[in-house]
């Protein structure tokens, strides 16, 4: 059986095309080393009750066509530098504001999404070159800056005091604005410290079926991983049927 065998001016072009991409690329990175629910939680959505100040924002990439995402692997350009406080190592999470296409109010909570973050890795005076570090979902062009700190795990207390049944929280959005969630996702309540609510505060899931004369439908329960002053952010740690945006929850107290 003949072989075939590329020519040599084939495989020089190849190769040149090839090294010509790498050079575009961030440095290989390493896996992060962390704790699989860390992540979870550095991945988990917040609300914001005005519009985030958003100074810091990924302006683009180094790629020979225009892209708007980006991924691990990626090098983002940034609209900060040297002349802004911009030093290499630095790191950022990576964040976006979803709002609903048709809800305009300004009272309504605004979902925040964490796309990742990224690594300082060149800066100029008025302009930095990041790489991506982790990705929680794909990273956009506007996307905006915070300062990074990973969250600690959040274990439940294996005490259960009973429900406040008299003074409920609703469920709100989460990620890409969902309305719908179940065991291990985040979801968000608009009830935050003002009301006595702490990282770590266990709550129970109930639905009002609108019927007469009955309980409320005990859905499961959840514990605070984040919170504000008015909402917090809720992991699910048991369900029996997926929870809804309006479904009631009871801080246990």
């Amino acid at each position: 059986m003949s072989r075939y065998v590329w020519p040599a001016t084939l495989a020089f072009t190849l190769a040149a095309s090839s090294a010509l991409v790498t050079a575009q690329r961030a440095p290989a990175m390493s896996g992060t080393g962390l704790p699989a629910d860390v992540l979870h939680l550095a991945c988990a959505p917040t609300i914001a009750e005005e519009e985030p100040a958003m100074p810091l924002r990924v302006t683009g990439g180094q790629d020979a066509a225009t892209r708007r995402n980006y991924a691990p692997g990626d090098l983002l350009t940034l609209n900060a530098g040297a002349k802004n406080g911009i030093t290499v190592g630095q790191e950022f999470f990576v964040r976006r504001v979803q709002r609903e296409r048709y809800f305009k109010s300004p009272l309504r909570p605004l979902t925040v999404r964490t796309a990742g973050w990224i690594r300082v890795y060149a800066v100029e005076d008025e302009m930095s070159l990041a790489t991506v570090t982790f990705a929680c979902d794909a990273i956009e062009v506007g996307d905006y800056l915070e300062s990074f700190k990973l969250p600690q795990a959040v274990v439940p207390n294996a005490e259960k005091p009973k429900p406040e049944r008299d003074h409920y929280a609703r469920v709100l959005t989460a990620d890409d604005l969902r309305t719908s969630f179940g065991k291990g996702d985040f979801l968000t309540i608009n009830r935050g410290s003002d009301e006595g609510v702490t990282v770590g505060a266990q709550f129970v899931v109930y639905r009002d079926k609108h019927e007469a004369q009955n309980f409320l439908f005990e859905l499961g329960e959840a514990v605070a991983v984040s919170v504000n002053p008015r909402t917090a952010t809720l992991l699910i740690t048991l369900s029996r049927d997926a929870f809804n945006a309006g479904d009631y929850v009871a801080q246990r107290k």
